[in-house]
């Protein structure tokens, strides 16, 4: 080898060393060559090795940062070049939007690039990115493919929650064929499609153009149609519900350099019960100087028709600015809506102050709302008054006084007028602080009755609290029932803790009312219901307490309420029935001197289901003094159920009445009754009385059962029943009888016309009449042969005697009765039978009691023809 080859050789080896170590140390001084290229103060970051493989050259990653804020990360990027294209691939891009603040401004002696020399300088290329991510916009994440021709560039995306192609041409010409968009917390994606003209200098705004799209909304069924189409610098934007002729808004647009108006702009919505509608304007002057520099004006109109005719408001904003430091922007809302049934009217200035990133809203003084109306068929909104002046409101809250006057009147439950007056700090729920306090009257027609209410409380961040509370009523008056200044106050205050983690109610309420009288100088004592309440919200809480009215109760009750359902339990312990006395009328003349009551009982209410109860009352051996009597020996057992408005009377075994004894005129002894079933009774829900029966002048009385709706006659049955009880205890002076009686009278309670037919009495043994001697002389004296036919009738033994008896329910009773008999001191054989008719109403002998001066006169006349009488 001569000495030349031998350097040749060593230059050769020497260059492709160092091409092979500057291949592989290129990831460190790639980035510092490019350098002085990139924007001031960032930097391009390799992440590896570079590799050749299979004609295409990989790197593990790049990172493109500035300040030290990562602009965009690359990973697993791999460039080729085929068939006179380059093809870039990535697996993935992430790109954070909030670092392109971090690089410096363009310089402005540049001349920008125009968009068809741009085009021309881009070399036919595929770009796939198999995951794209902007920062905050991670939900559109997708797939992204570019390619770029000598006709044009063509732009595919796929993600979950956005998907787009569009086609830049040659004539930038941008066809946008589809893009479809799903906003934040919607699952209904937006749609556009259309054209537009891209500007060369890419300065400026697309000359022309036209956008169509398609946007579904809760609000409406169908989907709502775009149409955006501009010539140079002014267009119309129009929004339509799909298959509708008229537009919902018609916004016609204009842009100038210095200025973006919106001129005479309409809108209407249809969907509400009250339809609206309006106009818009808008002005944007000084745009093109920045946000910070554009002053604005606008005007909206809201137009209604209600009862009140129609109605004009209008909000004004401006002039004014919105700045992200220092905002000031005049608005003012006045005019009135008038809606079906209520009209309101507003006089609300106020500026717009602060960034508009946490703008602050200060209402002006003046500041009033007011609405009056009929909100419901029977309520009238005579006024309701809200004086919002110097209210501010932040994104921290309503700072200032918070005030509400309310006059109304309803049909049935009067009239009534309530204030509310408070001051709030930074207050919105569960965050701040407002204190109140509230007060109020008005009157209640149906109870005759006056009211009053006052309260106060405060709400501090997640803790509600309701310091005191006083409403009640002058009386309540209800037919015949009056209660005396009834009560509501808090006898601990209500307190609710909202905090999610450990939420909490707790308070105690206490119901006062002085006497409460039934009339005829029946009464219950003064009463008083206390309740303390437990929980973890006004949906959610235990309730326990007692009702006492003196010596009657204490009654003690407990329950739930879970937001839907009311639920509780009432024991009334073992008293003395003695305490009821005050709930007896004077003029009953009843004096209760023994007996013991108990009762329990359960019950839920709610809104579907209604109100639901069950349980038992019972009275052991209670005793009594009466007004001609005494009664003793009571036991009355009364269990019950009530559901969809029924109450079912004897759940599991009949109410049971049992009665020792009765000393009055009669005295009766062992009384019994027994009713089971529903009320209000029905076909299929019937009530039956059974078990009823009571001993009395030595025999027995009965009743068979007794279904209602009545089908069959219950018979009244007598047995063994002595006459001569009866008249020892009726007294009559006109005449006397013994023996026994049986008989049997069918009741009726529902027929047309009847109360007792076909029944019968009929004699049980050997019956005796005797007539008073004056009375018989009286008759006798008046007629010879009257008085020979009163003789006979002076004492006379009956052997047989049947009466049918019928009674309709007017009163009306009619006797025929046939007795057969002998009068052993004129003429033992001779038989007298004796045919006795009689009709009289039966309402007014009850009345009287007057058995011997109806029998008298009916002798009278009836044996004034004794030819007749035989």
């Amino acid at each position: 080898m001569t000495k030349r080859l031998k350097v040749f050789v060593a230059i050769v080896a020497g260059i492709i060393l160092l091409i092979i170590a500057l291949w592989q140390t290129m990831p460190r001084w790639l980035p510092c060559a490019i350098a002085p290229w990139l924007p001031q103060g960032s930097q391009l970051v390799l992440q590896g090795p570079l590799r050749w493989q299979q004609g295409a050259l990989y790197l593990d990653g790049l990172k493109f940062s500035a300040q030290n804020c990562a602009i965009a990360n690359v990973s697993d990027l791999k460039l080729s070049y085929q068939t006179g294209t380059w093809h870039v691939n990535g697996e993935r891009v992430d790109v954070d939007t909030a670092c392109l603040s971090k690089l410096p401004a363009a310089e402005g002696d540049s001349a920008p690039l125009a968009l068809d020399q741009l085009q021309a300088m881009l070399p036919p290329f595929d770009l796939n990115i198999n995951l794209l991510t902007l920062t905050p916009w991670q939900a559109y994440a997708g797939k992204l493919q570019l390619s770029s021709v000598a006709t044009g560039q063509r732009l595919h995306y796929q993600g979950k929650n956005v998907t787009a192609e569009a086609l830049l041409d040659e004539h930038q010409q941008l066809t946008l064929s589809k893009l479809s968009i799903t906003p934040p917390n919607s699952t209904v994606p937006v749609q556009l499609t259309g054209k537009v003209t891209v500007p060369l200098d890419m300065d400026s705004l697309p000359t022309q153009g036209a956008l169509q799209g398609e946007i579904q909304t809760a609000y409406l069924e169908k989907p709502l149609l775009l149409n955006l189409h501009w010539q140079q610098q002014q267009g119309v934007l129009t929004l339509t519900e799909k298959g509708s002729d008229q537009p919902l808004a018609t916004l016609p647009w204009a842009l100038t350099p210095k200025q973006i108006s919106i001129e005479k702009g309409e809108w209407r919505w249809p969907y509400l019960e009250q339809p609206l509608s309006g106009g818009l304007n808008v002005a944007l002057h000084d745009w093109s100087q920045g946000f910070d520099e554009t002053q604005i004006t606008a005007r909206l109109n809201v137009i209604t028709a209600g009862h009140n005719g129609k109605g004009n408001a209008v909000l004004t904003l401006g002039p004014g600015n919105l700045s992200l430091t220092n905002s000031d922007l005049k608005f003012q809302l006045t005019g009135q809506a008038n809606l079906a049934n209520l009209s309101l009217t507003a006089s609300i200035p106020g500026i717009i102050s602060g960034s508009i990133l946490n703008p602050t809203l200060v209402l002006q003084p003046g500041s009033l709302l007011r609405a009056w109306g009929s909100p419901a068929p029977d309520m009238k909104l005579e006024e309701a008054r809200l004086p919002l002046a110097g209210v501010k409101v932040t994104a921290l809250g309503i700072t200032g006084r918070l005030q509400a006057i309310i006059s109304a009147s309803e049909s049935y439950w009067g009239r009534f007028k309530l204030h509310l007056d408070g001051q709030a700090q930074s207050f919105w729920p569960d965050h701040g602080q407002w204190q109140w306090r509230s007060w109020g009257n008005g009157k209640l027609p149906p109870l005759q009755a006056a009211w009053d209410v006052a309260g106060s409380g405060r709400w501090q961040d997640s803790s509600i609290t309701l310091d005191r509370l006083s409403t009640g009523f002058d009386r309540l008056k209800y037919g015949m029932v009056t209660v005396a200044t009834p009560r509501l106050t808090l006898s601990q205050p209500i307190q609710w803790q909202r905090d999610g983690k450990a939420p909490s109610l707790t308070g105690g309420v206490q119901l006062k009312a002085d006497k409460t009288s039934f009339g005829a100088g029946s009464y219950l004592p003064p009463s008083v219901l206390d309740l303390q309440l437990q929980g973890v919200g006004p949906d959610s809480f235990q309730w326990q307490g007692a009702l006492q009215a003196e010596q009657i109760g204490p009654i003690k009750l407990r329950g739930r309420w879970d937001g839907e359902r009311l639920r509780g339990e009432g024991w009334w312990p073992k008293q003395s029935l003695t305490v009821f006395q005050p709930l007896i009328s004077p003029d009953l003349n009843i004096k209760l001197r023994a007996g013991e009551f108990y009762a329990q009982s359960a019950f839920s209410a709610a809104r579907v289901q209604g109100f639901e109860a069950g349980g038992h009352w019972v009275v052991r051996n209670g005793g009594m003094w009466l007004q001609d009597g005494e009664l003793s020996g009571l036991d009355f057992v009364l269990p019950y159920r009530f559901k969809n408005h029924r109450w079912q009377l004897g759940a599991k075994r009949p109410i049971m009445l049992r009665i020792k004894s009765i000393k009055t005129l009669f005295e009766m002894q062992n009384i019994t009754a027994d009713l089971q079933g529903t009320y209000p009774y029905s076909e299929a829900y019937p009530l039956t009385l059974s078990n009823i029966g009571v001993d009395m002048l030595n025999g027995h009385i009965s009743l068979s059962a007794l279904r209602m709706p009545q089908h069959d006659a219950a018979v009244l049955k007598l047995d063994q029943i002595d006459l001569s009880a009866l008249f020892t205890a009726l007294k009559p002076k006109q005449f006397a009888m013994s023996g026994r009686i049986n008989g049997e009278l069918p009741l009726f309670l529902n027929h047309p016309k009847w109360l007792v037919q076909n029944g019968w009495i009929a004699n049980a043994g050997l019956m005796t009449l005797r007539l008073d001697k004056d009375m018989a002389d009286a008759i006798g004296s008046n007629n010879l042969a009257t008085g020979a036919a009163i003789d006979w009738l002076r004492y006379m033994e009956i052997n047989r005697s049947k009466a049918r008896v019928d009674l309709d329910n007017l009163g009306e009773l009619t006797l025929k009765a046939h007795i057969d008999g002998v009068n052993p001191q004129k003429n033992a054989k001779r038989e007298v039978i004796l045919n006795y008719s009689h009709q009289e109403n039966v309402f007014q002998l009850w009345r009287s009691l007057r058995f011997g001066d109806n029998l008298q006169e009916w002798l009278e006349q009836a044996l004034s023809k004794p030819e007749e009488q035989r």
